[in-house]
């Protein structure tokens, strides 16, 4: 993000935290609740509302990937160039992604037991192409890794968005700042509008659903509430958020410290209250998942005001948090590969729902913890990051009137 002065304070601290939160998600589901391992509150919330993060990750591309198009509105310039923008996101999540993915689905049939069928291929290739959000068949794009499902919800979102921006651009000119965010408001309303149209056209196969069916059975527990729609709605709310923080953008004053921290706050309390009282997907609005837009809203407060504060957005984003922020997206998509490899020959006992050693489970949940962040440091450096220093050459080639900063 640039140097001290030119970062978006409080970004980091976000990643980072959601990247955690689905981290130890699946860490604490595999405690047995009925055993006084499972008395621990924080482990019980953390086991039912781990999900939130999902939801935080996608309030915080949209906020990072919707500036650029604000900016350039604001000053009266065309649209960024697509071009760069399209090569930017791809050099980020592809390479990783493709890795974890084929890693994955070779894992699957070698060590798993998975049958190589034509459904597994159809499932890995709407994954590898990116399209495997918009049907329960290939919801999970391979076996095991489950987190793998949200990559293909996010490069959705990353197609709408320009096409919301459209009708905000062919007013540029003809509106004040304030009046083109209030415009763009009919960006999640239409989102929205297709989350009721899918969920309610969309027929799911129920032979065979739910959890004990492995995760063809869940994916139909949870579409068609799940849908690219529903995803790109929390999106469009962390990208009004982007636009109301470049209008804030030279603000610099205590009262954003106070908001920023009472936001946290706010954050914390309802997190902790809704996942204490229910687990699952936690449905909000129109069974949006993950209590939209309460939670959404809150954390778009959160990156609004973090970069206007004097002192709170600094001491979040200290060096564990912009390090963990940084290899966040290696963790996402490598860690539930470390925990079921440690399960298969180390520790057969961490298995969902089922442990009642304390020691045994602090230590598989630290052997995770640091292969993980081992596993996901060494792709960065050696994988993502070289792809996307050769994209940013590519770039420099590149003429664009309005180019999009660096999230």
């Amino acid at each position: 993000m640039g140097n001290q002065a030119n970062r978006l304070l409080g970004a980091d601290f976000v990643r980072a935290s959601a990247c955690m939160i689905v981290l130890f998600h699946h860490l604490t589901q595999k405690i047995d609740f009925r055993s006084p391992l499972g008395d621990a509150d924080i482990a019980q919330v953390l086991a039912n509302g781990g999900t939130f993060g999902v939801g935080i990750f996608f309030v915080l591309s949209g906020f990072l990937l919707a500036r650029p198009f604000w900016q350039a509105l604001d000053r009266g310039e065309p649209m960024p160039s697509l071009r760069i923008y399209t090569l930017r996101r791809a050099a980020r999540i592809l390479p990783g992604f493709w890795t974890a993915l084929t890693v994955t689905f070779v894992l699957s049939i070698l060590v798993w037991g998975a049958t190589p069928d034509i459904w597994l291929w159809v499932r890995y290739l709407a994954g590898f192409f990116l399209v495997s959000d918009w049907h329960w068949l290939t919801f999970f794009p391979v076996e095991v890794n489950g987190p793998l499902w949200s990559i293909g919800f996010e490069a959705t979102s990353y197609i709408l968005l320009p096409l919301g921006f459209l009708g905000v651009f062919a007013l540029a000119g003809r509106l004040p700042g304030w009046a083109m965010r209030m415009v763009f408001l009919g960006v999640p309303a239409l989102a929205l509008l297709g989350h009721l149209a899918f969920s309610s056209w969309v027929v799911v196969d129920p032979y065979r659903m739910g959890w004990e069916y492995g995760l063809q059975g869940g994916a139909k527990t949870w579409m068609p509430w799940f849908n690219p729609f529903a995803f790109f709605a929390m999106f469009s709310v962390g990208a009004l958020a982007g636009g109301l923080q470049v209008q804030f953008a030279r603000i610099r004053h205590w009262a954003m410290d106070i908001v920023c921290l009472g936001a946290l706050v706010a954050v914390a309390i309802y997190m902790w209250g809704e996942a204490y009282r229910e687990a699952g997907e936690l449905y909000g609005w129109l069974q949006v998942p993950y209590r939209f837009p309460t939670m959404h809203l809150l954390i778009g407060l959160v990156l609004l005001t973090g970069p206007s504060t004097v002192a709170v957005g600094r001491l979040l984003d200290n060096p564990v948090t912009r390090f963990v922020a940084q290899i966040s997206f290696g963790i996402y998509i490598y860690h539930t590969i470390v925990i079921e490899l440690i399960q298969i020959y180390f520790v057969p006992k961490f298995v969902y729902g089922t442990m009642t050693d304390g020691p045994l489970w602090l230590m598989a949940v630290a052997a995770s913890v640091g292969l993980s962040v081992t596993i996901a440091t060494a792709s960065y450096r050696w994988l993502e990051a070289p792809v996307i220093r050769w994209a940013r050459g590519l770039e420099q080639a590149t003429p664009a009137l309005a180019r999009p900063q660096p999230a």
